[in-house]
C-alpha cells in the first residue's frame, strides 16, 4: 500500500460509518475497522496471498533502529544527485515524503541542493535525527496540513515568501524532480 501524495490510516469500530474519503476498509475480528482514507484518491493498494508474497523494492523504514547514521551515510555515498531527491527515494529509506524531506533538511540546516554523497558523517547523523524528529512531529500533529490555520503548519513546507522560523530570512521555493521544495537560503547550506 502506498499513499503517494496524501492519505492516512483510520481505526474505527465496525458499527460506525465509514470515514470520509475511505478508499479501502478492512474488518478485523475484534470489531475494529482499518480504513485507508485518501481525499485525492491516489493511493495504491495491492493484495497478495501468502503463496505469492510481494517482493518489495524499498529500503528499511526511516524509523527502523537498524538505520544507523553509518548505514544512512553509506547509502547516501552512492548517490550523486541532490540530497532532497535522495531522501524521496524509497529504495534508500522508506517513509520520507516531500513534506518531511523539506522539514528534515531545514531542521538539519542542509540545503536541499547539497550533493547527497558530499555530506560529512556529522551532517548525516544530524539529518537522520532530523528526519526522525520531523516524522514524529508529523504523527503528533497529523491534521495540521489539512487545516486553514497556517500559524502552526510547518517550518518551511508550503511557506514560500514567509520568514524563516529560525533566522527571519525570506523562505524560497525551488523545483527538484518535479516536486516543490521550500527552504531557507540563509540557514540551509551546501
Amino acid at each position: 500500500m502506498h499513499f503517494l501524495l496524501d492519505g492516512d490510516w483510520s481505526f474505527t469500530p465496525l458499527r460506525e460509518a465509514l470515514p470520509r474519503f475511505a478508499r479501502v476498509a478492512i474488518a478485523l475480528d475484534d470489531g475494529t475497522r482499518v480504513s485507508i482514507t485518501d481525499p485525492r484518491a491516489l493511493c495504491l493498494v495491492r493484495v497478495h496471498t501468502a503463496a505469492h508474497p510481494p517482493v518489495l523494492a524499498i529500503g528499511p523504514d526511516a524509523d527502523d533502529p537498524s538505520v544507523t547514521a553509518a548505514f544512512f551515510r553509506a547509502r547516501l555515498a552512492r548517490r550523486r544527485g541532490a540530497i532532497k531527491g535522495a531522501l524521496l527515494d524509497q529504495k534508500l529509506v522508506a517513509g520520507i515524503g516531500n513534506i518531511y524531506a523539506a522539514e528534515a533538511l531545514w531542521r538539519a540546516r542542509i540545503s536541499p541542493e547539497a550533493p547527497a554523497d558530499s555530506l560529512s558523517a556529522a551532517r548525516v547523523s544530524r539529518l537522520l535525527a532530523s528526519v526522525r524528529d520531523a516524522l514524529a512531529d508529523g504523527v503528533a500533529r497529523a491534521e495540521r496540513y489539512r487545516t486553514s490555520d497556517r500559524a502552526d503548519r510547518f517550518h518551511v513546507y508550503d511557506r514560500e515568501g514567509e520568514p524563516c522560523d529560525r533566522c527571519g530570512a525570506t523562505l524560497r521555493r525551488l523545483t527538484q524532480g518535479g516536486r516543490s521544495t521550500c527552504y531557507c537560503p540563509r540557514c540551509q547550506r551546501h
